[in-house]
Order: C-alpha cells, then structure tokens, then sequence
C-alpha cells in the first residue's frame, strides 16, 4: 500500500511537470504575478495589522507599486536611454583607445608578440555589428507588428500581470490556508515544516537579497555620477545587477567604471581613486550594514546555486524557467539538506566504532 502511495505521488509529480513544460507560453504573466503577490504580502499583512481591510491594504500596496514604476518610467528610463546612447557614440573612440593605447600597455608588460589581439579583425567584426544596433528597434517593431495576433497575445500577458497580482495578494492568505487543508493528516508537520524553510530561504534571497541590490545600485550610480563618469548611471545600476551573487557586482562594476574612466579621464589619477572609493564603500556598507539588516543571519542561496539555477532555467525553459529557477532551487536545497541530515542517521552512513566500544582483547 505504502509502495503504491509513492508511486502515485511520482506520477502526479511527473503529470505536473508535462502540464508545465505544455503550458510554458502562457505562464509567464501568472508566474510574475505570483512572485509580485510573495514579495509583497507582508506589506499587506503589516497593513492589517494596523487595522486596514485586506483589499484596502491590497490597494495601498499596488498604488506604491505603481507610484515607484512611474517614477523609473519617468525619470529613470530616459536617463538610462541617454547613457546608452552616450555609449553607442564613444564605442568607436574606446576601440581606438584600446588599440592604440590600452592593449598595447599590456602587450609590452606582458611581452606578448606583435600582433597578439589581432584587433583590427576584432574591430571590423564589432563595427559591422555596432553599425547594424541602428537598425534595431525597426526590426522588432516590424516583428511585432507583422503578427498582429502575437501583438495582441504580448499585451494581454503584459495586462494580465497587474489582475493576476491583485487577485493573488487580496486572497494570499485564503490560498495558503486552502492549501494547507489538502496536505495529508499525516504529512502535515513535515511539509509544513519543509515549506517554513523554503519560504526562509526564499525570503532571506528575494526580500533581502534584491533589496540590496538596489541600495547597491543606487550608491555605485550615485556616486559615479558625482565623480562626473559619463557612464555612471549606466554602470552603477549594471553593477547592482550583477550584486545578485554577492562580490560579482563590485568585480563587474570596478572593472566597467575603471574602464571608462581610464578612457574619459586618462592618467588623472584622483579620479580614478575616487572611483575605487565609490566601490569600497558600497562595500564596506553591504557588509557591515545592509546585509545583516535586510537579509540577517538567514540561511540564502549558494551564489554557485544561483548561477547554475538561473542558467539551466533559462536553457531549459527560456524566460519561463528564468522565472521559476530560484524557487525551485530553494526547494531544492531545502529537500538535499533533509535528505543529507536522513543519510547521517542511516544505517547506510554508519559510524565507526569508538575507542571506548572497540572490544578488549585479554592479554
């Protein structure tokens, strides 16, 4: 009976997983609004508490979302727009930099042969493609608007993504306890238990995690900006990306702001220290300040885990598996450490026998 039980479970998990795989198209919209409904049901719990209804609660949180979306619409976006095309206009003065000038520094520290990046190919293959960006934005205007169904189809998810959230926070608690309800009498405890450190690891990755991102961001690019890099908004928010695994950020930002600012501000040495400074800082302060406030001593995500998780989602699903990646990697790490903590209690695992339990032999 108990055999039989397991199997079942196998084959509703396995029924589960086609169902996904079929239904990839569509999940996007409902995923987001999935996550958007986690991140942002304990603002409305917290709401509640202060005796506000749940839709009204509901209502507030959207209206803040709303409120910050326009703002990055409005201020943000334009910005970003500027740099970018900042960008495109210096990219052939940083290939004659780097030709001319960068390379050929490290060439003779280095004393590698005569003709060692072979740049002139590297350059014409990047010019053709960097003539061809022009042509972008028409491109996949004429894509999008060739199918006006496919047209159709994106604005429908892009507008699916606000109902769907609204209806999932307003009845977050509702679906939960549901939930709850169908689990096994007992199963209960176990899973229940299993979901608490999901959800742990969950919070502590995406609550903590991504809100210091976003301090990250905010300090590398406002800071850059005072120094006067052209490209310091662009960088600094690249560089509080890449903070999604903890010290990729500063290497990837370091490195970018370094760059540029070798080529915009040349062998002016206290510009590019203020540079440094910029990023020790953001440094100093994730360490001491923002991570033991925003993410505290919860147990998060391997950076390695999360590099593999959003890698292999997204080979294997595209941007649907991108999406489901860290979830399912918490749950994964949450189900490896049961199963490692199982297998020390095993007989499998044994222990070896103490001193004082190794027979005496009689002399």
């Amino acid at each position: 009976m108990i055999d039989s039980r397991r199997w079942l479970w196998m084959a509703g998990l396995l029924l589960l997983g086609w169902l996904l795989y079929l239904l990839q198209p569509i999940l996007s919209p409902f995923l987001i609004g999935v996550l958007l409904a986690y991140l942002g049901d304990p603002l409305v719990d917290r709401l509640e508490r202060w005796k506000l209804s749940r839709t009204w609660g509901v209502i507030v949180v959207f209206a803040l979302f709303s409120l910050i979306l326009a703002v990055l619409l409005l201020v943000l976006v334009p910005m970003l727009g500027k740099q970018l095309m900042r960008l495109y206009e210096l990219a052939p003065q940083m290939l004659d930099w780097a030709q001319h000038q960068a390379l050929p520094w490290v060439q003779a520290r280095l004393g590698l042969i005569d003709g060692f990046w072979r740049f002139d190919q590297l350059k014409a293959v990047f010019s053709e493609h960097l003539g061809k960006t022009t042509d972008i934005l028409g491109m996949l205007l004429s894509k999008a608007t060739a199918s006006g169904l496919a047209l159709l189809a994106w604005l429908v998810n892009l507008l699916l993504i606000p109902v769907v959230s609204f209806y999932l926070l307003r009845d977050w608690d509702l679906l939960v306890a549901r939930l709850r309800g169908l689990l096994p009498r007992d199963r209960e405890g176990l899973v229940v238990q299993l979901a608490s450190e999901c959800h742990e690891v969950l919070g502590a990755f995406l609550r903590g995690q991504l809100l210091v991102m976003l301090a990250l961001g905010v300090m590398y690019a406002v800071g850059l900006m005072l120094i006067g890099l052209e490209l310091g908004l662009l960088i600094g928010l690249l560089a509080g990306l890449a903070s999604i695994v903890p010290y990729l950020g500063v290497v990837v930002g370091i490195g970018a702001a370094l760059t540029a600012g070798l080529f915009q501000f040349g062998g002016d040495f206290y510009p590019l220290l203020a540079i440094a400074a910029v990023f020790t800082v953001g440094q100093l302060l994730e360490g001491m300040l923002l991570t033991p406030w925003l993410v505290g001593d919860r147990i998060g995500l391997h950076p390695v885990a999360v590099i593999f998780a959003i890698m292999a989602g997204g080979q294997l699903f595209g941007f649907t598996g991108v999406l489901l990646a860290l979830p399912v990697a918490a749950v994964i790490m949450v189900l490896v450490r049961h199963a490692h903590d199982l297998y020390k209690l095993s007989d499998l695992y044994g222990e070896p026998p103490s001193a004082s339990d190794e027979p005496i032999n009689p002399a």
